[in-house]
């Protein structure tokens, strides 16, 4: 009887296997050790987390597979960031993925980690067909507001697209001077591939640009709060007043001016 292969071994070669009728995992069940038995129901557990994550990757492309059945060819998906905080500005992303694509564990922005964000945002940025950027600053939300800026970063995001699309999908906006077939999905970022990518691209693009305005104008906090009116930025800004990036329409920056 040959000896069994150490546990070390089986567990190497199990990382490389995606299939549960692989006949090594068939000839695995026959042994009877402890070990192999624990490394059997992880592999097992990966194999279910894996199909579920393809599950919710096939569900979150339903708004694109329909309108590919309308006719359109190329979809871009759009959302932004920003318009919550007291500074800086507010950033909108679209994106276009290849039809065929299946990007795993892309979601709504807010629901993942910053480590997440980050490996997904070069994922995206790698698979995309275009990545366009709008970025609208803290001067023209105080002059046009806040939701008027929005439009206009989500308008400069697809007029960056190196390919125009031909349908998009946004986060329950409509941008009505872009003359391109729209449709509106409320939280879409949780339902559309395409508007997850960009509210990804959005968010890491708006928050590495506020990590430097944190180096930029120490005492805020911007590196940790993006802005948003934490703690330790209302006190911040009660000690230094305001910064040049501050909004001075929003409450409470705009105290300061009064």
């Amino acid at each position: 009887m040959s000896k069994p292969a150490p546990i070390a071994e089986i567990k190497a070669k199990l990382s490389h296997i995606h299939m549960s009728d692989d006949p090594y995992i068939l000839e695995l069940e026959q042994d009877s050790r402890k070990g192999v038995a624990m490394l059997l129901v992880a592999f097992h557990k990966r194999l279910a987390k894996a199909e579920a994550l393809r599950l919710e990757a096939h569900t979150l492309r339903h708004f694109e597979r329909q309108a590919i059945q309308k006719g359109y060819q190329v979809i871009a998906g759009i959302d932004e960031v920003g318009r919550g905080p007291l500074a800086g500005p507010v950033i909108a992303a679209a994106v276009i993925l290849p039809n065929n694509c299946e990007l795993l564990e892309v979601n709504d922005s807010k629901k993942l980690s910053e480590k997440k964000r980050d490996s997904l945002f070069t994922q995206i940025c790698e698979t995309a067909v275009a990545v366009g950027i709008g970025i609208v600053d803290e001067e023209t939300i105080d002059q046009i507001n806040i939701y008027q800026a929005t439009k206009l970063a989500m308008k400069e995001a697809v007029e960056k697209l190196s390919f125009t699309p031909d349908y998009l999908l946004l986060d329950a906006m409509k941008l009505e001077d872009v003359p391109i077939a729209q449709e509106s999905i409320i939280k879409g970022d949780a339902k559309s591939v395409s508007i997850a990518a960009a509210s990804i691209v959005a968010k890491v693009t708006r928050d590495r640009l506020m990590k430097k305005y944190g180096e930029q104008y120490p005492g805020y906090s911007f590196e940790k709060n993006a802005g948003y009116g934490t703690k330790d930025h209302l006190a911040g800004l009660d000690e230094f007043g305001p910064c040049p990036i501050h909004r001075k329409t929003f409450a409470p920056v705009k105290n300061f001016f009064v």
